[in-house]
């Protein structure tokens, strides 16, 4: 990250931890517009209009999520097989004309495989430019849950998450639900061995992104975890099961933890809210959360946005009427999409919670791009915000 960038980000994070929400927006979008045609001189190519969502037969409920597209982007890279290392079996992702001898190393996308518990996952991980080496300061590191029937290509490329970690220096991790685990790709958010810690899938996410950390030279104070929908509500979980590890977390489109224990109350919670309370309670350690949720959200109800949040403050012993330091602002993207944007702050001033209330917005990540599947290109841009929050709250002791 060159000098320049490095400034705005540095601003943006002084700005957000002043409380000054709206001035820190502006300095990381002017960060991301710049970094690109700043570093190497060229610009994002246009997408391509909209795709039309599909609608979902009703003979497919059991699809605990509703994604139900699957876009592979074609090939750009050739591929070229690694040792193994430390257990983890790696697959390469090489520009081939673009190595050469003794020069320093590219952003990479590489292909892997890990085990832990008996459970083995598919990851792709997005390197950028400069992330390896001891010689280097270690670098923050977002892991990205996709949702139902999507796998990690086309997560990274509806929510572009690379192209703005490139210019910021974060590592992207996408780990890859199974067939084998769940029969469209969901992550298992509503059943009961997967919502505790030590356990099925927060294990081996928790355990995959510490292993990234150890290997790729990342930052353990700076780890955080983000998904869509079903990838969303395990993000919830994961975080809550393991807040040492993860110093925050992103949720779109998802529902709170314990917000169903079996398939009916998972669709009871997707179609009005869960009439379960949420796991944990006043006391019970939870980073720092932001949340944005569509309040046309025809696949997961938008309560349960607001009842992740309202968890998160719980957790913390803040509750609606003792809260006079919650800031609310309306706003609009720049294609017009609006929003409503509410921040809630500690008895410190520090900032735990931002929720985004996405108006007309259905089941699609805001901001994305149209080239994966279920993103709404119209609306804010929740990768951009999410890695500003994230990057206002590292872990503390």
């Amino acid at each position: 990250m060159n000098d320049l960038l490095q400034k705005l980000m540095i601003n943006a994070t002084e700005l957000t931890r002043n409380g000054q929400l709206q001035e820190a927006t502006q300095a990381i979008q002017r960060a991301l517009r710049g970094g690109a045609s700043e570093v190497f001189g060229v610009s994002d190519p246009a997408t391509p209009p909209p795709a039309t969502r599909a609608s979902i037969p009703s003979g497919e409920a059991l699809v605990l999520d509703g994604l139900t597209r699957v876009i592979d982007p074609p090939p750009e890279i050739v591929e070229e097989i690694l040792p193994e290392q430390s257990g983890v079996a790696v697959k390469e992702a090489v520009d081939l004309d673009s190595v050469e001898v003794d020069s320093p190393r590219e952003e990479r996308w590489l292909d892997g495989s890990f085990t832990h518990q008996g459970r083995t996952l598919a990851y792709k991980l997005y390197l950028p430019p400069g992330a390896t080496g001891a010689a280097i300061a270690p670098r923050p590191m977002v892991v990205m849950l996709h949702g139902c029937t999507q796998g990690a290509a086309d997560f990274a490329t509806g929510t572009q998450m690379n192209a703005l970690a490139r210019d910021l220096g974060v590592v992207v991790l996408y780990p890859e639900q199974t067939q084998h685990a769940n029969a469209q790709k969901c992550w298992n958010w509503f059943k009961p061995q997967h919502q505790q810690r030590g356990r099925g899938e927060p294990a081996v996410l928790a355990a995959l992104a510490q292993t990234i950390t150890a290997e790729h030279h990342v930052d353990a104070a700076r780890v955080y975890v983000a998904g869509l929908s079903a990838g969303g509500a395990m993000a919830d979980i994961v975080g809550r099961c393991y807040p040492d590890v993860f110093a925050a977390v992103g949720v779109h489109s998802g529902l709170p933890c314990g917000s169903a224990t079996d398939v009916m109350t998972a669709l009871s919670a997707m179609r009005s809210g869960s009439a379960l309370a949420p796991s944990g309670g006043a006391g019970s350690p939870v980073p720092p959360t932001i949340v944005f949720h569509g309040d046309a959200d025809a696949t997961v109800h938008v309560s349960n946005g607001a009842a992740i949040i309202e968890a998160a403050r719980k957790a913390t012993g803040q509750t609606i009427g003792r809260m006079p330091s919650a800031r609310t602002a309306e706003g609009h993207s720049g294609k017009g999409q609006r929003y409503t944007r509410t921040v809630y702050a500690d008895e410190a001033g520090r900032s735990t919670a931002e929720y985004w209330q996405l108006h007309n917005a259905g089941h699609a990540w805001s901001g994305g791009s149209s080239r994966g599947s279920y993103t709404n290109p119209t609306g804010a841009d929740a990768s951009a915000e999410m890695l500003r929050f994230f990057l206002a709250h590292p872990l503390r002791a």
